[in-house]
């Protein structure tokens, strides 16, 4: 029989970001396949979750989980309740916390361990607690799943994981969601951003070290500086901090344009990056890269790094740049001047992305709650034994 699974979901931010976009298509493809499933979330998202998963048990936290402190202190308390609750056999953790007293074999995603090689500068009790954390999810998981192979391969390496513990499961892409744009769509995401159909460089992400985008900045510069009618620069999204980005639009010359929209309405993505002249996503490391993925999807031609999993994610369909303002100056140039190579690349992205479901991260994640139940089974019957 089926396991029943727990999904914990209270992680989940307001702005859904990557770790949403995770949960909802993960959840949505385990319900297509027939999972038993159950979810825990906040108490805005109940009536969101009772859509998506219909027939789930969706279970509300109490109030105040949207604070980071009181859903810690709660995973350790509450949750193992909710679990024995609603008759769990696995839970699951989509992010790197775990409550330490749980009767129960469970999984934890950990999505990325960049912290570990590369610790946020300006937040070292933050840095500090999240490594603590992940160090102890990756002891005391029944099993754990990582987005990408490289992504595995860092948590053997920095933390010692046992490789035969940990399952990989690629993110998927939702192609009506993320899709080539139409006319109009581009139309009303320009007109939006007040460019009026003027040519822009794409970036979507937070503001954090590891995306790298005081480099972008700079290097789109490089690229635009001799130009006199320069693609604008586009940075949306929001979150994380690097104080080096307000060092670098100091430096840019008032002849080039760089807009600061925030966060862009969920529907106006597919105009937004498949208007874009390049999507530049140039990040230093990545537990997975699903912004490039959603990018290629939509049809437009990337600019990415070779660090970590983005070129499992991008393969031959995406462009290359090492992550210093001269290689990033010197790749914009490149593919501002080549409208040719522009077009193979949104072409052969589209393809691409569609070799990444959610159906079959689904499928991955199903077996690795099979294999977190069956070894848990077997290490209760040792014991007693």
């Amino acid at each position: 029989m089926a396991p029943r699974i727990l999904l914990d979901a209270t992680a989940v931010p307001a702005d859904r970001g990557g770790l949403g976009r995770y949960v909802d298509g993960l959840l949505c493809a385990l319900h297509a396949q027939g999972a038993d499933l159950a979810v825990v979330c906040q108490r805005a998202d109940e009536k969101r979750y009772g859509g998506l998963v219909p027939g789930a048990r969706v279970v509300a936290g109490p109030a105040g989980l949207s604070h980071r402190a009181t859903r810690l202190a709660w995973e350790q308390s509450g949750l193992p309740h909710v679990a024995e609750r609603v008759g769990a056999d696995v839970l699951h953790l989509p992010t790197y916390t775990i409550p330490v007293s749980l009767a129960l074999p469970t999984v934890v995603t950990i999505h990325d361990v960049t912290l570990f090689a590369e610790p946020e500068p300006h937040d070292p009790v933050r840095t500090s607690y999240v490594k603590s954390a992940t160090r102890t999810a990756a002891r005391r998981a029944t099993r754990l799943i990582a987005p990408s192979r490289a992504t595995r391969d860092e948590l053997v390496r920095v933390l010692g994981a046992d490789p035969a513990g940990i399952d990989v499961a690629y993110h998927g892409v939702d192609q009506q969601v993320f899709h080539r744009p139409s006319e109009a769509e581009v139309k009303q995401v320009s007109d939006r951003l007040g460019l009026h159909g003027h040519p822009y460089v794409a970036y979507l992400g937070a503001l954090e070290p590891r995306k790298n985008v005081p480099n972008l900045i700079r290097g789109w510069v490089r690229a635009c500086e001799h130009r006199p009618d320069a693609p604008a620069l586009v940075l949306a999204g929001g979150g994380g901090w690097d104080d080096e980005v307000d060092a670098a639009l100091a430096t840019v010359p008032l002849n080039l344009r760089v807009l600061r929209p925030g966060y862009l309405p969920w529907a106006s993505l597919p105009g937004f990056f498949g208007g874009a002249l390049v999507v530049a996503l140039p990040s230093r490391g990545e537990g997975f890269g699903l912004p490039v993925l959603e990018a290629m999807s939509c049809g437009a031609p990337v600019l990415t790094t070779r660090r970590g999993p983005l070129p499992e994610v991008g393969g031959d369909a995406v462009a290359y740049t090492e992550p210093d303002p001269s290689g990033i100056g010197t790749a914009l140039d490149e593919l501002f001047d080549d409208p040719s190579r522009r077009t193979a690349l949104a072409d052969a992205a589209h393809v691409r992305a569609g070799q990444f479901s959610w159906s079959e991260s689904a499928e991955a994640h199903l077996a690795s709650y099979q294999r977190a139940v069956d070894q848990y089974a077997a290490t209760q019957a040792s014991r007693t034994h």
